[in-house]
């Protein structure tokens, strides 16, 4: 019995260690942490704090401290902010150590056969496996706003283009759009990084950041955060499941929200504009080759904005046809819950044999399921599964 895991982010690697630990055969198929290299920029901080920034693994010796240790380093400790390049290199550790035999082939087709499917896959023949698991993560969901997206890549672009923000130029002037970490943490990034000038215009009613940690002391503290509800998110995957499907599509949306780490704040205060509740309402591309939009703010005043570029970090919206690999047929059975794949207890879709893990269950399983963290859950509840169902 083989399970075929389609993404080698921290959820497929982690599942893929899970399973062998459970002596299921799993094959991993695509790179090591791409999205984390290759869609996120150079000098970025993760939201997590350290002790949500491990993948989880099926024995002990394997979180990110462990890695630092390893490393001769002392490990991140409290809310200290764990750099991009030190979480991708931990990533390559651990897949190193626990699934040192992913397949860097990309999967091209999906075809139901008989009791599985059938994988197309580029320089190799096509693949018989009892199950697969997408853990194909967010890159290929990112969303821009059709307002601005006709006016092309050289004038409109999203976070996840940018290795390195530094392309987008120095000397020049940016409006980056947004209101969660990404929107900020770019702005800030940008800015060090010696952008002319650059401001930000927040599409939500205010611009939220996280609580510092000497003003958390009256509340429940989780490894995603402070408060009842985060709290509640971090830890509550298996109850979430058990709402109503409007009110989990609508907590998953509000909960661990767009906003923004407290240590983004410093950075920002005094250095770049920001406003919140502003709405593009029109963009055109200029003749002189800049950009120019109208806003408009809760109050109905508008304003004109020029820019040499506009940054949208207006976030992911999965949508099932960005992933090719799925034919129409098989797109079409698989239903779902807020334009989110629609899960059952074990993570499968209404296609039998065909499982999503990630942040795509987030409408299922909760906001959690959007960061590392939620891996923890994912893995042991959806490992067990399929254990289960190939010992039977």
């Amino acid at each position: 019995m083989t399970v075929a895991i389609v993404g080698a982010g921290p959820y497929g690697l982690s599942l893929a260690a899970h399973l062998r630990q459970l002596g299921v055969t799993a094959r991993v198929f695509g790179e090591p942490l791409e999205s984390w290299r290759r869609h996120m920029p150079i000098g970025m901080l993760l939201k997590s704090r350290p002790d949500a920034s491990s993948i989880p693994a099926p024995r002990p010796g394997f979180t990110l401290a462990c890695f630092q240790r390893a490393r001769g380093e002392r490990p991140l400790t409290g809310d200290q902010p764990v750099p991009l390049e030190l979480f991708v290199a931990y990533g390559r550790w651990f897949a190193d150590r626990l699934v040192p035999d992913v397949e860097r082939e990309r999967i091209t087709g999906i075809e139901p056969a008989g009791h599985g499917f059938v994988l197309a896959r580029d320089g190799g023949p096509d693949l018989a496996v009892d199950a697969v698991v997408l853990a194909t993560g967010l890159a290929a969901h990112r969303y821009v706003p059709a307002v601005l997206e006709h006016l092309g890549d050289d004038l409109v672009s999203h976070p996840a283009q940018h290795p390195d923000l530094a392309e987008l130029g120095a000397d020049r002037d940016i409006v980056v759009i947004g209101s969660g970490q990404s929107a900020l943490e770019s702005a800030a990034l940008l800015h060090e990084g010696g952008a002319a000038r650059v401001r930000v215009f927040g599409r939500a009613g205010r611009i939220r950041f996280a609580a510092p940690p000497r003003a958390r002391r009256l509340t429940p503290d989780s490894p995603l955060g402070a408060g009842w509800t985060i709290a509640a998110a971090a830890r509550g995957q298996a109850a979430f499941r058990l709402l109503p499907a409007c009110v989990r599509v609508d907590l998953a949306r509000r909960i661990l929200g767009p906003s923004a780490a407290w240590w983004l704040r410093d950075r920002l205060d005094g250095r770049v504009p920001v406003r919140d509740a502003q709405t593009v309402t029109r963009a055109r591309r200029e003749p002189d080759g800049r950009v120019r939009m109208w806003l408009r703010d809760r109050t109905g005043y508008q304003r004109q904005v020029h820019a040499d570029h506009v940054l949208a970090a207006t976030g992911y919206r999965v949508d099932l046809a960005a992933l090719g690999f799925l034919p129409p047929p098989l797109r079409r059975r698989i239903a779902t819950v807020g334009g989110l794949p629609a899960l059952d207890a074990s993570f499968e879709t209404t296609v039998p044999g065909l499982y999503v893990t990630g942040p795509p269950a987030a409408a299922t399983f909760g906001p959690a399921m959007r960061f590392v963290h939620g891996g923890d859950f994912a893995s042991r509840r959806l490992a067990a599964v399929l254990a289960a169902r190939f010992q039977a």
